[in-house]
C-alpha cells in the first residue's frame, strides 16, 4: 500500500463499507410492499428516495422501490409536490428535487455563527499543535462538488510558503480529490458523487503525495469513514502534510479541519496532529450547532 495508507500490520481486515451500506445497515426493512401508516410519512419516505439513490433524476419506478410504496402512491406523491416546488418533471416519468427542498437544505444549513469564538477554536488547534496553518472548509454543490474555505488561522505563515500562486491555491485546494482535507469530505459523499470528483483532472501544480491511482484513492476513503480522519503526505503542496477530520451532521458531511504541518514529522507529532484535529473538530461541530458526539480519543 501506498505511504499514505493507513493501515495496522497484521490484521485481516473485512472490506470497508461503502456510504450507502452505512446509511442502509440500521434502517427497518419493510415487509410490505406499502407499509408506512400515514400520508405524511409516505411523503417524507419519496424524499428520501432520492437520496437513497444519489444522482440527479429518477423516474417512478426507482423511486417505488426505494421508498417501498407501489407506483401510484409515489405518482400521487410526485405530482402534488411538484405543485408545491419540492419535485421538479424533467421529462416524461422523470423527476428530480426542486426548489423548495434546495430552500429546506439551505435553512438547515445556515445556523447563527459566532465568528470570533470559530476564529478562537482555530488558532488554538495552531497553537495546540506548535503552529502549523488550520483551515475550515465547507461543502459546496454549486455546479459541482466542490470545497470552500469559511475561516482560517495562520499565524506568522503567507500562503505563498505553499509554493503556489493564489489562482493555483484556489484550484487545488476546492478540489475533494486533493488532500486529507478534500477526501475527509469525499469519503461521505454518495458513490454517484464521488464518481463525478474522481473524473476530474489533476491541476499540474498538485503535489507530488497526491493521489493518482484510482483503486488506492478509493480505499483510502473507506479507511477514512472506519477512522474518523485523513492524513495527507504532500498532497496539495510539496513539503506540507494534512491532518483532517470530517465535520459531520447525523452521517451528512457538511465540511473538514484541517492542520497543514512541515513534511516529514515524527510518527508522535503525526498521532499529537491527528487528537488535536479531532478534539478541534468536535468543538467546531457545536459552535455550528451540531451537537452530536464528534469521534475522539486514542488513534486506531
Amino acid at each position: 500500500m501506498r505511504h499514505g495508507a493507513i493501515h495496522q500490520s497484521g490484521v485481516t481486515r473485512t472490506p470497508f463499507p461503502t456510504p450507502q451500506q452505512n446509511k442502509f445497515k440500521n434502517q427497518p426493512k419493510n415487509t410490505s410492499h406499502t407499509a408506512g401508516s400515514s400520508h405524511a410519512e409516505r411523503v417524507f419516505r419519496v424524499q428520501h428516495a432520492f437520496t437513497q439513490l444519489g444522482g440527479e433524476v429518477h423516474g417512478l419506478a426507482e423511486l417505488a422501490r426505494a421508498s417501498s410504496l407501489d407506483d401510484s402512491t409515489v405518482y400521487r406523491i410526485l405530482r402534488s409536490g411538484i405543485e408545491q416546488g419540492a419535485f421538479v418533471q424533467v421529462a416524461r416519468g422523470r423527476y428530480r428535487l426542486g426548489p423548495a427542498a434546495a430552500r429546506l437544505g439551505t435553512q438547515a444549513l445556515t445556523p447563527r455563527l459566532d465568528h470570533d469564538a470559530l476564529g478562537d477554536c482555530l488558532e488554538q488547534l495552531r497553537l495546540s499543535a506548535d503552529g502549523g496553518m488550520v483551515f475550515l472548509y465547507g461543502l459546496t454543490n454549486l455546479g459541482h462538488p466542490q470545497r470552500h474555505c469559511i475561516d482560517m488561522a495562520v499565524g506568522a505563515h503567507d500562503l505563498t510558503e505553499l509554493g503556489m500562486s493564489p489562482r493555483e491555491i484556489m484550484r487545488v485546494n476546492r478540489s475533494l480529490r486533493i488532500g486529507a482535507s478534500g477526501r475527509a469530505i469525499l469519503a461521505h459523499l454518495s458513490e454517484n458523487l464521488q464518481h463525478r470528483v474522481l473524473a476530474e483532472q489533476l491541476p499540474a501544480t498538485v503535489g507530488p503525495g497526491v493521489y493518482r491511482d484510482r483503486g488506492q484513492l478509493l480505499v483510502s476513503l473507506a479507511e477514512i469513514r472506519v477512522k474518523g480522519y485523513a492524513l495527507g503526505f504532500q498532497e496539495c503542496a510539496r513539503g506540507w502534510d494534512s491532518f483532517a477530520s470530517p465535520v459531520l451532521w447525523d452521517g451528512t458531511v457538511l465540511g473538514s479541519l484541517v492542520l497543514l504541518k512541515p513534511a516529514h514529522q515524527s510518527a508522535a507529532t503525526r498521532d499529537r496532529c491527528v487528537l488535536a484535529v479531532r478534539s478541534a473538530t468536535a468543538e467546531v461541530s457545536q459552535l455550528i450547532g451540531v451537537l452530536e458526539p464528534q469521534p475522539r480519543g486514542r488513534i486506531a
